[in-house]
């Protein structure tokens, strides 16, 4: 049976995660739950985020790993995410923000069939 993945990235998407690698070097992200910078993909270089044991992995877009809250997550369990790329600046703090584009959501409800072929997503283990 085949898994059927949590996150994806759009070919725009995929684009931009090789440009900023090629910048920053290995890269992950973290969905922000909507605090300063609202709710959207946030790009890091890998380990400069700490995720914590409330966080978990939905799985890798591009080669990064890509991280959300665990209550986040209970919301949006029902729904496959898609990262896509559009025009404007993003979140402050996120690694696209000078390149005048932003990592945009998108997401869609799974089928059934989709629904009882989901990836588990991992735990963050405590450190």
């Amino acid at each position: 049976m085949q898994r059927v993945t949590r996150v994806e990235a759009t070919p725009a998407a995929l684009d931009l995660i090789e440009r900023l690698r090629a910048k920053h070097g290995a890269l992950m992200f973290h969905q922000s739950g909507g605090c300063c910078d609202g709710s959207s993909p946030m790009c890091f270089p890998l380990g400069e985020f700490l995720v914590g044991t409330s966080d978990v992995k939905l799985g890798e877009i591009g080669g990064a790993p890509f991280y959300m809250s665990e209550s986040q997550f209970d919301y949006w369990k029902h729904t496959k995410l898609i990262i896509d790329v559009v025009p404007g600046h993003g979140g402050m703090f996120s690694l696209e923000n000078p390149e005048g584009v932003r990592f945009l959501t998108r997401s869609r409800v799974y089928s059934e069939d989709e629904t009882a072929r989901l990836a588990p997503v991992e735990t963050v283990p405590a450190s």
